[in-house]
């Protein structure tokens, strides 16, 4: 976490209150250590290193033989909790898989891309590993994935995801993250005409067959953005 005294109480206040809490802070200048450590978590201060190396050192620090993975702009909602307070891992399993709904300017984008989102949050701790999975391709150390080899269960509930509270907070993280991705890419003319084309085809793909048009103007704002993420990857890589 870093400077996330506005999202914390939220995220915290979601967790049982039994959990084990391990907070990991990238030299947070507002409260959210005080706050971390008013929940009663474990916190564990370091200078930011990137997302992938963060989460892995996170693992490292874990004393627990399962891990839950929460970011701090998300909430476990109550279906969730229960699920956790109540299940019995069966041994065969890894991981557990749980349905994320991302919140986009104040509601719930429950269609298009965004709405088959089911990240591996729940894993044996031992078991686990980080990848990348950069949309623009590339080496850079973003949108990253937890797999495990073994078998992969499903919880019920739902994780609450408020990333995106305002248009400006969005275009802040595309620009944020197509400028990281580009900087792992050679850039390519071909590349950026290659993802254009590919752009036609996802609006609508995004809007009509994943039902997109059902979240209104903000499954249409989420569809364009998503299909010129690559495009605007590329194109920076290119001008690099």
């Amino acid at each position: 976490m870093k400077d996330e005294e506005r999202n914390l109480p939220r995220a915290l206040g979601s967790v049982p209150r039994e959990a084990n809490v391990l907070a990991v802070d990238a030299e947070s200048t507002d409260r959210s250590v005080e706050l971390a450590t008013q929940r009663g978590a474990r916190v564990v201060v370091r200078p930011w290193a990137g997302f992938v190396e963060a989460r892995r050192f996170a693992l490292e620090c874990v004393e627990t033989p399962w891990t839950f993975m929460l970011d701090a702009d998300e909430a476990l909602d109550a279906t969730l909790v229960t699920a956790l307070r109540t299940l019995a891992p069966d041994d065969a399993a890894d991981g557990y898989v749980v349905r994320r709904t991302t919140f986009f300017c104040g509601r719930a984008v429950r269609h298009g891309a965004w709405g088959s989102d089911a990240p591996l949050r729940f894993f044996r701790t031992q078991r686990a590993s980080l990848v990348p999975q950069p949309v623009g391709g590339g080496r850079a150390h973003l949108h990253e994935r937890w797999t495990v080899p073994g078998a992969i269960g499903r919880l019920d509930g739902t994780l609450l995801h408020y990333s995106y509270p305002t248009l400006r907070a969005y275009r802040t993280k595309f620009d944020r993250y197509t400028s990281l991705e580009a900087c792992g890419l050679r850039g390519s003319a071909f590349a950026v005409a290659r993802e254009l084309a590919l752009a036609g085809l996802r609006v609508p793909y995004a809007l009509l067959v994943l039902g997109g048009w059902r979240d209104g103007w903000r499954g249409a704002y989420v569809a364009g953005a998503s299909a010129l993420y690559p495009v605007v990857v590329a194109w920076k890589a290119l001008r690099a």
